[in-house]
């Protein structure tokens, strides 16, 4: 039996899971960061990106959470400090707007500490949702789209290369970047 810790989101204790751009490239002030996982779902490339890694008509693909009972998620937790937790919450409002919404979520920090936190996902019944598709056609799309905030392939590899370096474990984004890296080869 694994004990497991509670701290709720109290003065100074709000949590945002980052699972995708936001472990690479958190652009907000926190107090700390730490290493977590989140329950019950899983990392995809289902969300079409016009604002960020593609443009209209072109969209790149880019990270959503997808549930999945009985499996989990890796990411990083960012504790937020009460003061700033208004005005980060409005950045990520803005930045996360192509089709995300926060979801509240309950996190497991490494060590066993169980907080209260948020993350932000894009459910199939927004606009921008692309859905499940092959990796050879998911890795044709993230090759040619390019948006505002770079390419597609550069997200793609900073999150594989980020995850690697806090060892997280993603088997279907190695495959999948590893599958990038040969597209553009043969390119």
């Amino acid at each position: 039996m694994e004990l497991v810790l509670r701290m709720d989101c109290g003065a100074d204790g709000l949590w945002i899971f980052g699972y995708g751009s936001l472990i690479w490239r958190p652009d907000f002030p926190y107090l700390e960061s730490r290493k977590a996982r989140l329950d019950g779902y899983v990392r995809r490339f289902w969300q079409g990106s016009t604002d960020h890694r593609g443009i209209p008509g072109a969209p790149g693909r880019v990270l959503t959470l997808a549930e999945a009972p009985g499996e989990h998620c890796w990411g990083r937790a960012f504790r937020l400090a009460d003061d700033q937790r208004e005005w980060v919450l409005a950045h990520l409002d803005h930045r996360e707007k192509g089709g995300y919404g926060r979801l509240q979520v309950e996190l497991q920090l490494e060590g066993g500490l169980a907080v209260e936190g948020l993350t932000y996902r894009a459910g199939p019944d927004n606009p921008e949702y692309l859905g499940p598709a092959s990796i050879a056609q998911m890795v044709a799309q993230m090759a040619a789209a390019k948006g505002p905030s770079g390419s597609n392939r550069q997200y793609v590899l900073a999150l594989e290369a980020e995850l690697a370096r806090q060892n997280i474990d993603d088997a279907e984004l190695s495959e999948l970047a590893a599958e990038l890296r040969r597209y553009l080869a043969m390119a």
